[in-house]
């Protein structure tokens, strides 16, 4: 469900193209445009992946509204297919789907497609489905109900931060952390085989955060701070998992870290050498 007013579908501003797609029910693009004007590019290409149509159709036509192309897809197999398809920028993938849940769907999307941005749409006070969708890979999360200003404000959010324009900029910078290189200008890690690993935005960001600070301990609070977009909870574990998560892809040995290292009632410390 969509909050009030401001989930009702907005006005006529969009035009729709349909794509066929063999086996899909639902497949559509909207395009932004108004008569007599010159269709604009968009901003970016949203997928929205809800089994319920008519909040599919508002959030299509709120992000059309906002200056964006967005395509629906009823179900994680849907969604696939788009994504094989159509070159994706984020996806707004709701957890509660019958069939492939949307859990599954954000690991697939995370592990084939690196650089699309993903956002949750979860009940509210489902502790459990976030965190596990952030150590997942996704970017955010945003419960239901929710209201459509606040999701596109995310997206934007989002966006901003996956954009290899949105990073500060530090040069060609490369740095080794462990068995990989993380390529800070062109927002890319890179195994000693030369082949990229997939990482969130939000993954991304912490290893900016700790190869601009190493050998300094950073608090948990004060990595949250580095990349602020909403009101944290002081209970948030998402950084715990998220070292985790980059342990498993940086460290020769995951279960004894060297280079990513924790320091008791401090946080968390880069070493360069390892030592």
């Amino acid at each position: 469900m969509l909050n009030g007013a401001a989930g009702s579908p907005l006005g006529s501003a969009a035009a729709v193209t349909s794509v066929p797609s063999p086996g899909l029910r639902s497949l559509r693009i909207w395009e932004t445009g108004k008569k007599g004007r010159a269709q604009m590019s968009p901003k970016a290409t949203i997928m929205v992946v809800d089994d319920e149509a008519d909040v599919r159709d508002v959030l299509e036509e709120y992000l059309v509204a906002h200056g964006y192309a967005a395509m629906g897809a009823e179900s994680a197999s849907a969604a696939k297919e788009i994504a094989a398809a159509h070159p994706i920028d984020l996806a707004l993938v709701d957890i509660n789907m019958p069939g492939e849940d949307g859990l599954s769907l954000a690991r697939h999307l995370r592990e084939r497609y690196a650089k699309i941005a993903i956002i949750i749409l979860t009940s509210a006070g489902t502790v459990v489905d976030r965190i596990v969708g952030l150590e997942m890979g996704a970017d955010d999360y945003v419960p239901k109900p929710f209201d459509p200003r606040e999701l596109v404000a995310r997206v934007k959010s989002v966006l901003r931060r996956t954009s290899a324009a949105g990073h500060a900029d530090i040069g060609a910078e490369r740095v080794r952390m462990g068995r990989c290189v993380l390529d800070v200008s062109a927002h890319r890690l890179i195994d000693e085989n030369g082949s990229e690993v997939p990482m969130s935005s939000l993954e991304f960001d912490l290893l900016k955060a700790l190869a601009e600070h190493p050998n300094r301990p950073l608090s948990r609070e004060r990595i949250l701070n580095l990349h602020q977009q909403r009101d944290w909870d002081p209970f948030d574990r998402s950084v715990d998992l998220r070292i985790m998560r980059l342990r498993k892809k940086i460290e020769p040995d995951p279960e004894h870290p060297r280079f990513i290292r924790t320091i008791r009632n401090e946080g968390y410390i880069f070493v360069p050498d390892g030592a």
